[in-house]
C-alpha cells in the first residue's frame, strides 16, 4: 500500500507539473496584430492597432526626427501591413522583429507621439486596441494610462534648452512596398469562357498565382489577390478591394474567346474615355479630391476628380504599353494588342488598372499554351518584368 501511495503521489506531481507548464505556455502566447486603422486630420491623427490579446508597447522614438517607432512587446503581425498618408502620418509600416511587432511612422514636420494607451474589449468590441495619438507642438507626451509602458521623464526646462541647439537628422523615408492587386477573372458559379479542356476561371486563377509568386520573389511588392480560390467575387467588390488596399496597380487576368477558332493572341485593355463617367460610383467623401474642395463647391470637386481620372488613365496607358512590349516575343499577340473598353474592374478613378486577355481558350494552341505551367510562368514573368519596368520608370521620373 505504501509503494502504491508513493506512485499515486508521483503521478499527481507529474500531472500538476504538466498543467503548470501548459498554463505557462498559454500565458505567454504572443498577441496577434490583426489590423491597423488611421483617422484624424492635420492637427491630430489617431492610429488604432487591433489585437487579439493584451500587449504592452515600448516607444523607441517619438517622431522628433520625423520617424516614430513603437514596438508591441511579444506581438506578431499577421501578414504585411503598411499604408500611405493620413493626417499627420505621411506613411506607416509594420514589420516583425525579435522583440515583437514594430510600427514605424513617417510624420509631418513638428508632429510627435502625444499619448498611447491600451483599451480592453468593451462596448461590443471583442478585442484589445492599442491606441497611438500623434499631434503637433513641442509639448511632452502626456502620462500614459495603466497597463502601458512608462516613458523616461525629461524636465521641460532641460528640453527647452536643448531643443534650439540640437537639430535631429531627418530619417530616410520608409521603404514601403508597392501594392499590386491581382484579379483572377470569373470564379465560382461564373466559369467564364469554355475551352476544349476546361473553363477560363481555372486558367485565370493559375496565372494569378504564378504572377504572385513572381512578384513576391523580388521582395519589392505587397500582393493582394481578389480571389485565391474557386469563388465568385462581384465585379464591384474587386474594385473596392483595390481601393481599400491602396493599390499602386491593378491587373485583371482573363482568357478570351471568339467565334473564329483561328483567332489567337494576347491583348491589353485600359479604360475608355467614354466610360469615365461611371467611375463616380467608386468615389467616396474621404477621397483627397473630394476633401480638397474646402468651399464645398461641387464644380471644384468635379474638376479635381477629372484631373485624377486623367492622370490615372495616363498611368494605365503607360503600363499597358510597357506590358505589350514585354509580352511581345514571349507569347502571341493580337494584331491590335492595346485596346480600351468600359470594363467594370477598370473603373477606380485613382488606381492605374489594366485587363490582360492572355489568349483565346477558343483557340487550341492558345489554350494549350495557357495550360502549360512552363509557358504560363513565362508569360507571367513577362508581366512581372513589365511591372518592374513601370515602377522603375516612375522612380526615375520622380527623382528628377
Amino acid at each position: 500500500m505504501r509503494s502504491r501511495g508513493r506512485a499515486l503521489i508521483a503521478v499527481a506531481a507529474v500531472a500538476l507539473g504538466m498543467a503548470a507548464v501548459a498554463a505557462s505556455q498559454a500565458a505567454t502566447v504572443a498577441a496577434g496584430l490583426m489590423k491597423v486603422r488611421l483617422g484624424g486630420d492635420s492637427e491630430q491623427t489617431r492610429i488604432v492597432m487591433d489585437l487579439d490579446q493584451a500587449a504592452s508597447g515600448k516607444l523607441i522614438s517619438d517622431g522628433a526626427d520625423g520617424r516614430a517607432v513603437l514596438v508591441l512587446n511579444g506581438a506578431s503581425a499577421q501578414g504585411e501591413l503598411q499604408g500611405g498618408a493620413q493626417g499627420l502620418v505621411k506613411s506607416w509600416l509594420v514589420d516583425q522583429t525579435a522583440a515583437g511587432a514594430r510600427l514605424q511612422m513617417d510624420l509631418a514636420a513638428g508632429a510627435h507621439v502625444k499619448r498611447r494607451f491600451l483599451l480592453p474589449p468593451a462596448d461590443g468590441i471583442d478585442h484589445y486596441r492599442y491606441v497611438v495619438d500623434v499631434a503637433l507642438g513641442g509639448s511632452l507626451p502626456a502620462p500614459l494610462k495603466a497597463g502601458d509602458v512608462t516613458l523616461t521623464s525629461v524636465t521641460a526646462g532641460v528640453a527647452a534648452k536643448l531643443r534650439p541647439q540640437i537639430v535631429p537628422a531627418r530619417a530616410t523615408a520608409l521603404a514601403l512596398k508597392k501594392v499590386i492587386v491581382i484579379d483572377a477573372g470569373h470564379g465560382g458559379h461564373d466559369p467564364g469562357a469554355q475551352g476544349a479542356q476546361g473553363y477560363e476561371k481555372d486558367l485565370n486563377l493559375a496565372a494569378a498565382q504564378a504572377l504572385r509568386v513572381r512578384l513576391e520573389r523580388t521582395g519589392r511588392y505587397r500582393v493582394v489577390m481578389t480571389r485565391d480560390a474557386d469563388v465568385y467575387v462581384p465585379l464591384e467588390s474587386r474594385v473596392r478591394i483595390a481601393q481599400r488596399a491602396g493599390a499602386d496597380l491593378f491587373i485583371s487576368l482573363h482568357s478570351d474567346s471568339g467565334p473564329d477558332a483561328s483567332l489567337r493572341g494576347a491583348s491589353v485593355y485600359t479604360l475608355s474615355d467614354k466610360a469615365t463617367g461611371r467611375s463616380t460610383k467608386f468615389v467616396s467623401r474621404d477621397d483627397w479630391f473630394m476633401k480638397a474642395s474646402l468651399t464645398g463647391d461641387r464644380g471644384v470637386s468635379d474638376i479635381l476628380l477629372d484631373l485624377t481620372q486623367r492622370a490615372t488613365r495616363n498611368r494605365s496607358a503607360g503600363f499597358a504599353q510597357t506590358l505589350v512590349g514585354r509580352i511581345e516575343g514571349r507569347a502571341p499577340l493580337l494584331r491590335r494588342s492595346q485596346r480600351d473598353a468600359g470594363f467594370m474592374v477598370l473603373l477606380a478613378p485613382d488606381v492605374p488598372a489594366v485587363l490582360l486577355e492572355m489568349g483565346f481558350v477558343s483557340n487550341i494552341e492558345d489554350e494549350a499554351f495557357l495550360r502549360d505551367p512552363g509557358q504560363r510562368s513565362r508569360l507571367m514573368n513577362a508581366v512581372g518584368d513589365a511591372i518592374d519596368d513601370y515602377f522603375a520608370e516612375s522612380t526615375r521620373l520622380a527623382s528628377r
